[in-house]
């Protein structure tokens, strides 16, 4: 058995007997880092918007009441963003077949982890608030 750094100098299958296949998940990883960015930027211009327009409504109440439901929206879309990117992070670690990579993997689905967790009170909040 040798040690780990030999290891993870050696090539697994996909990149000794299917670089074809590595070169397509690559890609894969990458379209689905690309779809996460698009998610999260649909959800800011929607919120931008969105505020921009409650802003403008003479009542108080109504007005804070808009801004709480575009928050909850926002936060929708930078959730569904960050599970995106640790499905493209598990995609990148799995082709690297690194221990650096795979704590590394381990260390940002931990804090996607705990910002998807905080970020989902704090929406429970503000909805709770709503009602």
């Amino acid at each position: 058995m040798g040690s780990l750094v030999e290891f993870e100098s050696q090539n697994g299958f996909l990149h000794s007997r299917l670089p074809g296949l590595l070169h397509v998940l690559e890609w894969a990883a990458v379209v689905v880092d690309v779809a996460a960015i698009l998610v999260m930027l649909v959800g800011a211009v929607r919120f931008v918007i969105g505020f921009g327009l409650a802003e403008i409504a003479r009542d108080n109440l109504v007005r804070v009441r808009k801004i709480n439901a575009e928050r909850i929206e926002l936060g929708r879309y930078i959730l569904a963003g960050l599970e995106l990117f640790i499905v493209s992070d598990i995609i990148h670690t799995a082709l690297s077949l690194r221990l650096s990579d795979l704590i590394f993997l381990g260390l940002l689905v931990l804090i996607r982890s705990l910002i998807s967790y905080f970020l989902g009170r704090e929406l429970k909040e503000v909805r709770e608030e709503m009602v």
